[in-house]
C-alpha cells in the first residue's frame, strides 16, 4: 500500500488538495493517506474531520515524504527536498515557465505530473484543474464586480421610479467567460460576449447572452483546441469591438488567456472612453492582464473613475468549493493511475492523458509532450453532380403545374363547401341558423386569439381549454337522456372527447408543474 501526502500550502494559498469527501474516495482506492496537521484550515476543513475520513494527521516531513505527494502549488526549494527518490509529485508545476524546477525534479528521480499541462481532450476533462479552477474564477469575478459597482445588476421598478439593469460585456467564452455569463444573467444584468472562436456563439446565447457578431475579427480555432493567433487586420478588428463594447457596458470581464499568455484586450484608450464607474475585471491577471492598466494583485482606479481588478486568487477566494473540485480531480487521476484499486500507482506513458501530464520521470524531462492528436471531423464528402438546366427547367414545370393542380382542387372544394352550407342554412330551421351564427364567430375568435398566444403560455392556455372542456362535459350530460337518439350519440361522443381534454390537460399540467419542484 502506497501512501498519499497532502501537505500544507504556502502562506497565502487557502486551497488544499484534498476535502475530508475527496480522502475517503483515496482511501477506497487503497492508499495511506497523510495530511498534514492545519492543511485544510485555511478551506474550514479541521484535522478531525480528515482524521473521520481514514486519513492519518502528520508532521510537515512526513506529508512531502510519502509515496506520493499532491498539492496545489509547485513546491518551494526546501520541500524539493523533502521528497524522496522515486516518489510521485502532483501539483500545478506550470513547467513551460519553470525550466529549473523540472531538471531538479528529475535530477531527484521524481515523478512529476503537472496538473496545470492536462491536454485538451474529452477524455481528460475529468482531470482539467485549469477548467475547474476557472469556473470558480468567472463566478467569482461576477462577484467582485458586483461588490465594486456602484448600482444594482438587475432592474428595478419602484414606486420612487425605476432603474435600468447593468450591462455586462464579456470577452471570452472559455470555461471562465461561460460561468461569468451564467452568473451575471442569473443576477438581472443584461450581458454580452464576444469570442474570436464564431463557432462558440451557440453556447454563448445558450447561457443567457446576447452574442457579438464581429466576422472580420473572428478566427477559427487551431488543432489543440486554442483559437489561432489572429492577423494583424483582425487583431484590429478585435480591439475596435472591444473599445466599442466597453464604451456602453457597466462591467466588463475579460477572460482571454492562451497558454498562459494574456493578449491586450483593452487597451489604455478603451478605458478612457468607459463611463465613470465602469468596473473591468481581469482574469487574465496572472498572465500579465488583458487591461492595458491592470496590474497583478492590485485594484486599480483610472483618472476617469474606472476600477480595474487585478485579482490573481479569485478560485481561492471561494477555498471550500475551489478546494472540493480540485481534490475532486486529484481522485480522478488517482482512480486513472490506479486500475486495480489496489493502493499502487501505475504510470502509462502509452496512454496520451497521462503522456501529456508528465514532466518528469526516471531521472528525465519529459517537457514539453508529443503533441495529441485532437480528433476532428472528417472533411465533407464531395457534392454530386447536380442536375442540368434542361432537367432544372422540368423540374420547375412540373412543380408548377402540380402547385396550379391543387389551387384548383382547393377552390372546386370551397365552392362545394360552401353550396352545401348555403343549402343547408336555407332549409335549416331559424334556431338552428343562430346556434350556426354563435358557432362559426366562435371558430373565428378562437382561432386569431390562440394563433396570437405565445408559445411560453401554452401551458396556462391548457387551464383555461379544459375549462371550456368542462362546460361541454356538462353540456354532453345534460343532453344524453334526449329522445333523440342522433342527440343521444353526439352527448356521448362530446362527453367522452371532452373528458380525455379534461383528464390529459390536468396530466400533463400536473407533469410541468413536477419539474419545477426541488427534488422532483
Amino acid at each position: 500500500m502506497a501512501s498519499i501526502g497532502i501537505p500544507r500550502e504556502a502562506a497565502g494559498q487557502r486551497l488544499v488538495a484534498a476535502t475530508p469527501s475527496t480522502v475517503s474516495k483515496l482511501v477506497g482506492l487503497g492508499y495511506d493517506v497523510l495530511v498534514e496537521a492545519g492543511a485544510g484550515a485555511a478551506a474550514t476543513f479541521a484535522d478531525d474531520a480528515y482524521a473521520a475520513a481514514g486519513a492519518r494527521v502528520v508532521d510537515t516531513a512526513a506529508a512531502w515524504g510519502a509515496d506520493v505527494v499532491t498539492a496545489v502549488d509547485a513546491p518551494a526549494d526546501e520541500q524539493v527536498g523533502l521528497l524522496r527518490e522515486g516518489a510521485t509529485l502532483v501539483a500545478s508545476l506550470q513547467p513551460a515557465a519553470r525550466g529549473p524546477l523540472v531538471a531538479e525534479l528529475a535530477r531527484r528521480g521524481v515523478t512529476a505530473l503537472a496538473l496545470d499541462a492536462v491536454p485538451r481532450i474529452s477524455r481528460a476533462q475529468a482531470l482539467d484543474v485549469l477548467s475547474s479552477m476557472s469556473n470558480v474564477a468567472g463566478y467569482r469575478a461576477v462577484v467582485e464586480a458586483a461588490q465594486a459597482y456602484g448600482g444594482m445588476f438587475a432592474g428595478q421598478v419602484t414606486a420612487a421610479g425605476k432603474t435600468p439593469p447593468a450591462k455586462v460585456f464579456v470577452i471570452g467564452a472559455g470555461v471562465a467567460g461561460l460561468a461569468a455569463i451564467g452568473a451575471a444573467d442569473s443576477l438581472g444584468a443584461q450581458v454580452r460576449a464576444f469570442d474570436v472562436r464564431p463557432e462558440v456563439g451557440e453556447q454563448i446565447e445558450s447561457m443567457g447572452a446576447q452574442f457579438v457578431r464581429a466576422p472580420q475579427a473572428q478566427q477559427e480555432i487551431s488543432a489543440d483546441g486554442y483559437a489561432k493567433p489572429l492577423t494583424a487586420e483582425q487583431a484590429a478588428a478585435a480591439l475596435d469591438v472591444y473599445a466599442a463594447e466597453c464604451a456602453q457596458a457597466d462591467i466588463v470581464i475579460t477572460t482571454a488567456l492562451v497558454r498562459g499568455t494574456a493578449p491586450t484586450t483593452i487597451t489604455a484608450a478603451a478605458v478612457a472612453g468607459m463611463r465613470p464607474g465602469s468596473v473591468i475585471v481581469d482574469l487574465a491577471a496572472s498572465g500579465g492582464g488583458n487591461c492595458e492598466l491592470t496590474v497583478p494583485g492590485e485594484r486599480v482606479v483610472t483618472d476617469n473613475g474606472v476600477v480595474v481588478l487585478g485579482w490573481t486568487d479569485l478560485a481561492g477566494r471561494m477555498p471550500q468549493h475551489s478546494s472540493q473540485l480540485l481534490g475532486t480531480n486529484v481522485v480522478h487521476l488517482l482512480q486513472l493511475l490506479t486500475p486495480g484499486k489496489d493502493g499502487t500507482p501505475v504510470l502509462d506513458l502509452e496512454d496520451p492523458v497521462q503522456r501529456g501530464m508528465t514532466v518528469a520521470h526516471a531521472g528525465e524531462v519529459l517537457w514539453p509532450p508529443p503533441p495529441v492528436a485532437v480528433s476532428a471531423a472528417p472533411p465533407p464528402a464531395a457534392a454530386p453532380a447536380g442536375p442540368s438546366e434542361a432537367e432544372l427547367a422540368a423540374q420547375r414545370k412540373d412543380a408548377a403545374q402540380d402547385a396550379s393542380r391543387r389551387a384548383q382542387r382547393r377552390t372546386v372544394g370551397f365552392a362545394l363547401a360552401a353550396v352545401l352550407v348555403t343549402l343547408g342554412i336555407s332549409f335549416a330551421p331559424a334556431a338552428f341558423l343562430g346556434h350556426f351564427t354563435v358557432f362559426v364567430l366562435a371558430v373565428f375568435v378562437g382561432y386569431y386569439v390562440i394563433s396570437n398566444v405565445s408559445h411560453s403560455l401554452h401551458t396556462p392556455l391548457m387551464a383555461q381549454t379544459n375549462a371550456i372542456s368542462g362546460i361541454i362535459l356538462v353540456g354532453a350530460l345534460l343532453q344524453i337522456g334526449s329522445d333523440d337518439l342522433a342527440v343521444t350519440i353526439l352527448a356521448c361522443v362530446a362527453a367522452a372527447v371532452a373528458s380525455i381534454n379534461i383528464f390529459g390537460g390536468f396530466l400533463v399540467a400536473n407533469r410541468m408543474i413536477r419539474m419545477f419542484r426541488r427534488g422532483a
